[in-house]
């Protein structure tokens, strides 16, 4: 029996049931790394103040919310699941296409895809094509489950990624997933077009089988024919970039004018995915993805539906972005989907190798929505705002080149936590002090797990940026230095990735008070807490997007902070920074410089010192 289960392939969700459920840390083990967290950026009496506070809290009113949540996790699988979505993201007020969402530039162009004028809605149709077929093997559970070594991951996150929509609510937002597996029952399968302001949508499957590139093609043609030298549509989607309360009310108003305006937003929402047809030419290069990194993030919003987990952008000189809402899931998903879109176009050279044949399908179907005066208001008002922001908003992606993971492995080091501090060296350089940093640890070994903070900002990371700016330091001291950093920094994130962090457990016992109606305890509102990155205040917002050709891009947390994500390649280091122009001290190009120079530093201290 043992062998045949075993010659079965895998499916997708088989051991979601199985996983573990998420761990409760130890309120006491929570508390000691808080501390030694925000004592970097503390001075003596300030801490002495914040120690004081954390006492109390563990003795007081900390040991009963701790209590409360041990509670609460014996009856959910995970006991953080629901609260993240709503204090991260569903409550979150603030527009979300620009400073939730996640956009990033597709790495066709580097091999089968450069740039090229003229070949955009074919080469849509065959990576369209792809994606239906990922589509198809999450439906039919053949995607294999993700592992991290032999630990199974959760695969859960891969079921919002089609069919899935965020839909605006007055105090909250809410989370629409249309998504089924063949053996739940039927899955919408149609998908929605966006060009010139104007919604279209076909049906991507014909008799039940996904259509062929040349019948996408067929589709997308017909779209951009119907746009030609046609005046822009109303543009409502760009009411998706609003505050969301105000869209809230917009689309309320909306559905007041006319019934059949739901039904629209019904079928956006239920929609696999939106294919935006956009004009713009954001030529980029394997070494310079700045110009489609963002497009990406702060394109036209008449054409995008913000709320959608999945928007994919073909801009018209041949080239590839997405955007994405990042209620429904983290980065990896579609991480996953595009490095498979970009492992298969490369298998095939971008080409469509089946049949030409085209059968009898239906052309897309416009969708019109009946707008009045005060949606034409909303729309113009959507747009300014939204135009405000983007024009704030500094990105800049570079592939460093000078070296990658191969030269960092040769010398015994992890490659995430060498970028990692050079990146943090390299804030230190450019601001003369510290910046409060959270990394992404994932929990995917637990069920339902998404993320925690790790924060490399350590004590020890310190005190090496401090030797490496000392020129009375010597290579003996700065090499020690850099081996405790290392070492701290590796301990935290497996400790993180564990289930063992702190600060989603401090996440949890704040909410049980705020559900209660209690005054907020002390502990997050010592100033200690937010200066530290507490509360979402984190200087430099960063994440390893993964060791494969896919990256993204994101808003600065805070308004003197930086968005830094990156990827790990053998020869190089891709980055995307972000920063607000608004505020005068942060640039996100010196950021990048000093990273460069940052990471030569530290290759010579590495190879010099045999670390």
């Amino acid at each position: 029996m043992a062998n045949k289960s075993q010659s079965l392939p895998e499916r997708t969700f088989q051991y979601q049931s199985s996983l573990p459920s998420l761990p409760v840390p130890t309120l006491g083990i929570s508390l000691s790394k808080y501390l030694d967290a925000v004592r970097p950026f503390a001075s003596e009496t300030e801490y002495k103040a914040t120690l004081d506070i954390v006492k109390k809290f563990e003795v007081g009113i900390g040991e009963e919310l701790h209590q409360k949540l041990l509670q609460r996790a014996k009856a959910k699988k995970n006991w953080l699941e629901d609260w993240w979505l709503d204090a991260a993201y569903l409550e979150v007020r603030t527009p979300s296409q620009l400073n939730v969402n996640f956009g990033g530039p597709a790495p066709y162009l580097e091999h089968c895809w450069p740039p090229a004028e003229g070949t955009h809605l074919q080469r849509a149709s065959i990576a369209t094509w792809h994606t239906l077929q990922y589509w198809n093997l999450i439906r039919t559970e053949t995607l294999p489950p993700q592992k991290s070594g032999k630990t199974v991951l959760d695969m859960d996150q891969f079921r919002m990624l089609f069919c899935t929509c965020k839909v605006p609510g007055v105090k909250k937002d809410t989370i629409y997933n249309y998504f089924k597996t063949e053996s739940e029952g039927p899955c919408p399968s149609h998908v929605v077009v966006m060009c010139h302001g104007r919604i279209f949508t076909f049906d991507a499957l014909c008799d039940g089988k996904i259509l062929t590139p040349p019948e996408l093609l067929r589709q997308l043609s017909y779209v951009e024919k119907v746009c030609e030298g046609e005046p822009e549509g109303d543009g409502v989607s760009a009411l998706t970039t609003e505050e969301r309360t105000r869209w809230a009310m917009a689309r309320e108003h909306l559905i007041s004018i006319d019934p059949h305006n739901k039904t629209i937003l019904e079928t956006i929402q239920s929609s696999l995915f939106v294919i935006s047809l956009d004009e713009t030419k954001p030529y980029s290069s394997a070494e310079n993805y700045t110009n489609i990194a963002r497009e990406a993030l702060t394109g036209n919003p008449t054409i995008r539906w913000g709320d959608k987990s999945y928007d994919s952008l073909v801009f018209s000189d041949g080239t590839f972005g997405s955007n994405c809402d990042h209620s429904p899931y983290d980065a990896m998903v579609l991480v996953s989907l595009c490095w498979y879109v970009d492992q298969q176009l490369k298998a095939t050279e971008g080409k469509w190798k089946g049949s030409d044949a085209v059968r009898a399908i239906p052309p897309p179907e416009e969708l019109v929505f009946t707008v009045d005066e005060k949606t034409r208001s909303a729309i113009r008002q959507a747009k300014q705002q939204y135009l405000e922001s983007t024009q704030d908003l500094q990105v800049v992606c570079y592939a460093f080149t000078a070296f990658g993971k191969s030269a960092i492995k040769e010398r015994k080091l992890h490659p995430d936590i060498f970028i990692q501090l050079a990146m943090q060296l390299a804030y230190y350089k450019l601001h003369k002090g510290l910046g409060s940093c959270y990394e992404t640890a994932m929990t995917r070994s637990f069920y339902h797990g998404r993320t925690e903070t790790m924060r490399p900002c350590t004590e020890e990371a310190v005190n090496w940026c401090k030797a490496m700016i000392d020129p009375t330091c010597d290579v003996n001291a700065r090499r020690k230095a850099m081996r405790l950093a290392f070492l701290k920094h590796s301990k935290l994130m497996a400790e993180a990735q564990e289930g063992k962090g702190f600060d989603r457990h401090l996440l949890g016992l704040y909410l049980i008070a705020k559900e209660e109606g209690r005054p907020t305890p002390d502990l997050f509102m010592d100033p200690l807490y937010a200066k530290s990155g507490g509360g979402g205040n984190f200087v430099l917002s960063s994440s390893l997007v993964g060791y494969t050709t896919v990256l993204g891009v994101v808003a600065p947390m805070v308004h003197h902070g930086y968005g830094f994500f990156y990827r790990i390649r053998d020869d190089r280091i891709v980055i995307s920074v972000s920063a607000w122009k608004s505020y005068r001290q942060t640039d996100a190009a010196s950021l990048f410089n000093n990273f460069s120079s940052s990471m030569h530093e530290m290759l010579h201290l590495a190879t010099t010192s045999q670390l």
